[in-house]
């Protein structure tokens, strides 16, 4: 198979980088992700994990895919996927806008833009995830920005994930 891209982007900074999917390393959480793509949603900055920028989506897979290449210490330009039921993200301390219900299923796909990351929730203990895709260009620029978001807010911000051109 032939390696396969994608666009990630900071829709109102207008910056983007582009991500190979790691097809060998985690396949089912690749062809889920891909044959959903575009997915576009609002950005959020990690308060646990660091150095991280995610959107969250209703699941879009057939299946569930199971926990693929799997890491606690995600390193800059890793793409990370999570699946959380509702009552994993149901706290105020999230800041999401909107309800979590127990019985629901939400996924998280996290861009890593710098080094030093923990994947350890106060509330839950560790949160594998799987490692889907790398950044291979545009890493430096999208981290700029990355730190200007935790900076300045998120508020309007959208992240989305496309195929690459």
């Amino acid at each position: 198979m032939a390696d396969r891209y994608l666009e990630i982007s900071l829709v109102k900074r207008g910056i983007s980088c582009t991500a190979r999917l790691l097809d060998d390393r985690a396949p089912l959480t690749c062809e889920a992700v891909w044959k959903s793509l575009p997915l576009s949603g609002d950005v959020y900055h990690a308060k646990y994990a660091r150095n991280e920028i995610y959107a969250l989506f209703p699941p879009f897979a057939d299946r569930e895919p199971p926990l693929e290449n799997p890491t606690v210490t995600p390193i800059p330009g890793d793409l990370c996927y999570f699946s959380f039921a509702g009552a994993e993200l149901g706290t105020n301390a999230y800041g999401y806008d909107r309800e979590a219900h127990p019985t629901a299923t939400v996924v998280d796909l996290a861009l890593f833009y710098e080094r030093n990351n923990l994947l350890l929730n106060g509330d839950v203990g560790w949160i594998p995830g799987t490692v889907w895709a790398e950044v291979v260009e545009g890493l430096p620029t999208m981290a700029t920005a990355c730190n200007d978001l935790w900076r300045t807010g998120a508020a309007g911000e959208t992240l989305t994930f496309r195929r690459a051109p």
